[in-house]
């Protein structure tokens, strides 16, 4: 089995005012940086109209042979997307300086899905920067293979065989073949 490819990128993410009597604001991210430098803490990019933008840490976005299939996917997209999960850090550490943290980053939709399922992540659809999504077509035009369809054969559905097929409250009546 082949190493996955690997590339880090910088996670920029918003913190955005809101007028809800239950938050001031929301985070959420807004873009990646392709090859990004590792960072030490979330460094304050800009702010503009109740905006804020940070770069707010460097994650590795793996790509596996297995998973061409979900790249085509986020490629086909409109813009074409990867997808970021952040991750509540309420409760999780007192020293966090921001209510959430860069989590993961990954090019499939299917594992992005699979991290809806909490109330404690944000998952969020990024448009891809041309680099990203040159580098994603390259891998998956290196390793993708299609998988012929192969359609079932039906076979057909033997009640007598059965066991737990349900049975007639009355049974069929003896005698002649069409039921009189």
């Amino acid at each position: 089995m082949s190493k996955p490819a690997s590339l880090t990128l910088g996670i920029v993410v918003e913190k955005r005012a809101c007028a809800s009597p239950w938050a001031s604001h929301s985070w959420r991210p807004s873009s990646v940086i392709v090859a990004a430098p590792p960072v030490a803490g979330w460094r304050h990019m800009v702010s503009t109209d109740g905006r804020e933008l940070y770069h707010a840490g460097t994650l590795v976005l793996d790509l596996h042979v297995r998973e061409t299939e979900d790249y085509k996917v986020a490629l086909s997209a409109d813009p074409s997307v990867v997808y970021v999960i952040l991750r509540s850090t309420i409760g999780e550490d007192a020293g966090a300086t921001h209510e959430v943290r860069p989590f993961k980053v990954t090019a499939s939709p299917y594992e992005a899905q699979t991290y809806l399922d909490t109330d404690d992540d944000i998952v969020e659809a990024v448009a891809m920067p041309s680099a990203l999504v040159a580098w994603i077509q390259a891998f998956v035009d290196r390793h993708h293979v299609e998988a012929p369809f192969h359609k079932r054969a039906r076979v057909p559905h033997d009640d007598a065989a059965d066991r737990f097929a349900p049975r007639p409250l009355v049974p069929p009546p003896r005698g002649r073949a069409d039921g009189r």
